[in-house]
């Protein structure tokens, strides 16, 4: 209760214009007055024109009047990495198309975050560092133009079953790191190459209104995560549309047996994720593929329209793990989704590196008020001699499931309350 009053009074002065949060709670995110057009700096909308260089002259013209906002006006403008600086944001206009240039010449590799450590890898389309307040707002699209890159990762998947992620260069379209007070409102983000929103290490995010979405007839978009939260806190997700083809939220951290010792990777906590809608993806909110501690999360009030699981649990055998007061709330599926909890090893590139099998805990998982058609219960199984799960609790259900059974094991303090199943009570 005591996190919960504390995380609720967070995000009071976060949240800028979502209806329901205090009129005087809008003064959180006031950026300078100063706007700079990218046309002003020589950026040029014919769709083809390479913009990096003219685009990154607004942001360093202002950065060095002491900050402002690049507008980007409507029309189609192409570009490679940009790299934002404090007290300077960017605001897409209503028919403004930011468009990643497919030439990863423009995108040098660089030092960067991924996957839960740091490599030498594609920077992100929109790179903000240690840029306390930072906003991306307007009513615009940030595409990634990831169709030629999904498709060259294929090939290379087609030629090298073990080809991994990051086998190829491909760029996200947003890494927001190490920065206080973010707010990314409005914005559509489009067939990105790989991740859309990367959170890495910040404290205090707003997403709110936010669009993520690939084609609707694109079978699988590799890597497509809607929003990552990576090592991050107090992170609200308020009243965004996923349609993408990976996890649409993700809680991550770092990998592997030393994982508990790295002190890059912070704990995901206080993270709330509600007013959604969901219609495609693997699911609500993962937890992995690379995680370590993840705590005080809750995702409520949200709608599923197509074929998404609520919950996924990755349980790598390689990597000490807890995952701790996780809610999900209030969750209505109006189409068949794939299941309601995936929590389960998951052995993909795993690796102990010659030490013994760490152990893990999962603890105080709750499912409340979850109603309408999926095809599965799901999976509640840990990792042999690892994962220790208790106190999860089921609770208020009134759900269609084609398959009705929660195959489950190794589960101690497992609660079924109020739970009914194609019409009948239901318990294990």
């Amino acid at each position: 209760m005591l996190i919960e009053r504390y995380t609720r009074r967070r995000f009071n002065s976060l949240i800028a214009s979502a209806p329901f949060w205090p009129v005087a709670a809008k003064t959180a995110f006031a950026a300078p007055a100063r706007e700079l057009l990218i046309t002003k700096t020589g950026a040029v909308a014919d769709g083809h024109t390479v913009n990096t260089k003219t685009i990154q002259a607004a942001i360093d013209q202002l950065a060095a009047r002491g900050g402002g906002t690049v507008v980007v006006p409507k029309g189609v403008f192409v570009a490679g990495a940009l790299f934002f600086k404090p007290k300077v944001h960017l605001r897409l206009t209503e028919g403004a198309v930011l468009k990643c240039s497919t030439d990863l010449s423009n995108f040098p590799m660089q030092r960067t975050r991924i996957e839960g450590h740091f490599t030498n890898f594609t920077p992100a389309f929109i790179n903000a560092k240690n840029c306390d307040g930072f906003q991306l707002t307007g009513d615009g699209t940030l595409d990634g133009d990831g169709m030629q890159v999904w498709e060259a990762f294929w090939a290379g998947r087609a030629k090298d079953k073990s080809f991994a992620n990051t086998g190829l260069p491909r760029a996200r379209l947003a890494l927001i790191e190490s920065s206080k007070d973010v707010k990314i409102e409005g914005i559509t983000f489009k067939d990105s190459q790989f991740w859309n929103c990367h959170l890495y290490n910040n404290d205090g995010v707003l997403v709110h209104n936010v669009h993520f979405q690939v084609p609707d007839d694109y079978k699988q978009a590799p890597s497509t995560d809607g929003i990552d939260i990576d090592s991050s806190r107090n992170v609200t997700v308020d009243g965004c549309v996923f349609s993408v083809t990976d996890d649409c939220i993700a809680c991550k951290g770092s990998r592997g047996p030393h994982a508990a010792e790295d002190k890059d990777s912070p704990a995901v906590e206080h993270i709330r994720v509600r007013n959604c809608t969901f219609k495609r993806g693997g699911g609500v909110l993962t937890c992995g593929s690379e995680a370590t501690t993840i705590r005080d999360v809750i995702a409520e009030d949200c709608k599923i329209t197509g074929s998404v699981r609520i919950a996924t649990l990755k349980l790598r055998p390689d990597t000490p793990q807890h995952y701790e007061d996780i809610t999900f709330r209030n969750i209505v599926s109006e189409g068949p989704s794939s299941g309601i909890i995936n929590m389960a090893p998951w052995t993909q590139y795993f690796d102990l590196q010659g030490m013994e099998p760490p152990k893990s805990i999962v603890k105080n998982l709750n499912f409340i008020g979850i109603k309408g058609t999926y095809n599965s219960f799901g999976t509640m199984k840990p990792n042999p001699g690892q994962t220790d799960i208790s106190n999860v609790l089921l609770k208020d259900f009134d759900v269609t499931i084609k398959a009705g059974e929660l195959n489950t094991s190794g589960v101690t303090d497992l609660k079924f309350e109020h739970v009914m199943v194609n019409g009948k009570p239901y318990s294990v």
